[in-house]
């Protein structure tokens, strides 16, 4: 049940940026199976100069097209599998024209008490949502 925010530069039409929550959304159904429905994206355009990134050291340049994506989930899953989350990702915003040095993801976890889902409930505690197996 990932909370993904994903920021971008102003100028993507309403396709090309349903592309990039659907293709991270694919990823994440791919990759840790949770149910299709379990979809909380906020996307955020940023007026130019908003969105700075650079490459952290590592010698590569990022284009006014780069893709900050931050996933807040439930924490219990190895480093392998995120990094699985990372390449799949990566691969699917790939086929919707977003280049490799144009991503960068933050990935943040948490416990079940953390979430309310509506109603002012921690569903996940009250027992009206299953807890996600890691």
């Amino acid at each position: 049940m990932p909370l993904v925010r994903i920021d971008v530069n102003v100028g993507r039409s309403p396709e090309q940026l349903g592309g990039i929550s659907a293709a991270i959304h694919g990823a994440i159904l791919a990759v840790y199976g949770i149910p299709e429905r379990d979809l909380f994206h906020i996307l955020t355009e940023h007026p130019l100069g908003q969105l700075r990134a650079q490459d952290a050291g590592l010698g590569f340049e990022r284009t006014d097209g780069v893709v900050m994506i931050q996933i807040f989930t439930q924490g219990g899953r190895d480093q392998a599998a995120k990094n699985a989350l990372f390449d799949r990702i990566a691969g699917e915003l790939a086929a919707v024209g977003v280049e490799g040095a144009d991503i960068f993801i933050g990935y943040v976890e948490n416990g079940p008490g953390d979430w309310s889902f509506g109603f002012g409930r921690a569903q996940y505690v009250t027992g009206e949502i299953a807890v996600p197996a890691s």
